[in-house]
């Protein structure tokens, strides 16, 4: 991580930023991502479009291609909240299907827990999938009463797939939030989805209409890794690089900066948009009454930068640093 580079006239605005770069830069969410690169080393190299890379595997079939992802909830949360858990495999499965620009086909389950645990962890899975018009297909339970476990995997329907390998610089970050929510005070994570209800089907299907009409290029949700680990991971591809306008910068009410940069909301993307399509990408939004707003422009860089004002800083440097440790031959 590059330490932080400060420009500005010594104000509160400057301090702030500081501040700010210092919580991102020691975010576990954003340094666990390094471990990664275990599956570079292990499998070996390959190539960005193929995997490992994007959010989802995208496999081509006979009439078509499927994106194919999956996720394993952090042991503590399932052992906590076990309804919560079940709800996020659900959640961030979807997010990672729609952020590959592909309509989601259905979930797959894995749980190993307690009866009473597995019980609420299928529970919060039902949930989330009536929310979300998506199925549970199927799956496998076993019963086992020490440490629980639960893993979701899921299918997408995509035509041209969002991927990281078709940014370039000049192109627009769009940053889209569903900001009507209220933030945990156990875990990092803001859940949207309590208050915008069965909206969220809807919600999560505007990114691949924007795919098929070619207004967004690329996407990755804002995951574990915050906003700025989650762009750092989208960027890392070509060391590409932006400076994010947190000044206009979709954010709830009364939630800190720091906070906000480094938590999982439960809607929260980052798009690549070309020049010329950003109103478009826009209003698909806003329509939908979720924030958003172009916070920058996508550059050659390397460098994430925050802007607050006349104060700006580096938050992470990608010249110096990958995020994932995957392997850059395929480029």
């Amino acid at each position: 991580m590059a330490g932080a580079v400060v420009a500005g006239p010594g104000t509160r605005a400057e301090s702030e930023l500081e501040e700010i770069v210092r919580v991102v830069a020691a975010h576990p969410g954003l340094l666990a991502k390094a471990d990664i690169g275990l599956v570079g080393d292990v499998l070996g190299d390959t190539d960005w479009t193929s995997g490992p890379g994007d959010d989802g595997a995208v496999v081509a079939t006979s009439t078509g291609s499927v994106v194919a992802c999956g996720e394993a909830l952090w042991p503590p949360f399932v052992a906590h909240d076990p309804w919560g858990a079940g709800f996020a495999a659900v959640l961030a499965n979807v997010n990672d299907v729609v952020a590959m620009g592909a309509l989601p086909l259905g979930i797959v389950d894995t749980v190993v827990a307690s009866e009473a645990t597995a019980r609420a962890a299928l529970e919060g899975m039902r949930h989330a999938c009536r929310l979300y018009r998506l199925p549970i297909v199927g799956g496998h339970l076993t019963r086992h009463d020490g440490d629980p476990s639960i893993s979701a995997f899921a299918l997408g329907e995509v035509g041209t797939p969002l991927s990281m390998t078709r940014i370039e610089p000049g192109q627009g970050l769009v940053v889209a939030a569903a900001t009507d929510g209220a933030m945990r005070t156990d875990f990092p994570f803001f859940p949207a989805f309590e208050r915008r209800g069965e909206r969220c089907a809807d919600d999560v299907r505007v990114l691949p209409a924007l795919a098929r009409s070619g207004a967004c290029v690329a996407a990755k949700d804002i995951s574990m890794a915050g906003l700025v680990g989650s762009l750092a991971m989208l960027l890392e591809w070509g060391t590409f690089g932006v400076e994010v306008d947190l000044d206009v910068l979709p954010a709830p009410p009364g939630v800190a900066t720091a906070t906000w940069l480094t938590c999982f909301p439960s809607f929260g993307f980052l798009l690549a948009v070309p020049t010329g399509r950003e109103e478009e990408v826009l209003t698909a939004f806003r329509d939908r009454e979720l924030a958003a707003a172009v916070v920058g422009r996508i550059d050659d860089t390397g460098r994430i930068g925050l802007r607050r004002g006349d104060a700006a800083a580096t938050a992470y440097d990608l010249t110096r640093r990958a995020v994932t440790r995957l392997p850059r031959s395929g480029r």
